[in-house]
């Protein structure tokens, strides 16, 4: 790709232009100046002047930026709204994730536990699996969710201010949600699940090792690309 076309893509998402959007932008413009470069060879100029020439023709990048820029349409969601994307979006997929993890404890505590005054036993078999699953996403879900945050404003060149309230976030709500189990009524009835959000040394905690994980990969892309060579 032309040293050109790498400013301007990265000129376009800094704007906050969407990356499918500066994708496609970037590739019909290659298109075109390997059109105009055909035509300026074709009118007998050398390979150097041609691709000269078809720049020339092509504008600035002031020019061409400003063509995407100025349509709001071309502009990303957490462009347009940051505060629902990395503040709203993500608390609603945590508690999407969490309520899958109580349905999965739930459920297996009716499959694999029925009569159990409790899921929180030694398991053996199948049911290691199936409640594992659900383990695994209670406590994965603020850490992948967190990691998501972090992809997307990687490759839009965000600024660090949204990711890390969204990060943020997740990590305080996810350090304080516990699971509670309320004991069934009759033996042949299963208990009530519920989760809660308790704050306590514990959740304190829980969400400080949250947020190391989430914003860690983050830090690490902004110093590398701080010191890359592109930059």
């Amino acid at each position: 790709m032309p040293t050109q076309f790498r400013e301007l893509r990265e000129r376009l998402l800094r704007a906050g232009i969407a990356p499918r959007h500066v994708r496609r932008y970037v590739h019909e413009l290659s298109q075109h100046l390997a059109d105009l470069e055909a035509e300026e060879e074709r009118a007998g100029r050398s390979p150097t002047d041609a691709e000269s020439a078809a720049f020339t023709r092509l504008g600035t990048n002031d020019d061409l930026a400003k063509a995407m820029i100025e349509r709001r349409q071309f502009q990303s969601f957490s462009a347009k709204a940051p505060w629902a994307a990395f503040g709203l979006a993500p608390l609603l997929f945590l508690a999407a994730a969490y309520f899958f993890a109580c349905l999965i404890l739930w459920s297996g505590w009716e499959i694999f536990l029925p009569g159990a005054s409790t899921p929180f036993v030694q398991l053996n078999g199948l049911s290691v699996l199936y409640f594992g699953t659900g383990k695994f996403l209670y406590f994965a879900a603020p850490v992948l969710i967190g990691w998501a945050i972090a992809l997307i404003a990687a490759r839009q060149r965000l600024k660090a201010v949204w990711p890390a309230v969204g990060c943020i976030l997740l990590a305080c709500f996810g350090g304080m949600a516990q699971v509670h189990t309320t004991h069934p009524v009759t033996p042949d009835v299963v208990g009530h699940i519920s989760m809660n959000l308790v704050l306590d040394s514990s959740a304190l905690v829980h969400s400080l090792i949250i947020v190391s994980l989430t914003v860690l990969p983050y830090l690490v892309w902004r110093l590398a690309s701080g010191f890359s060579p592109a930059n």
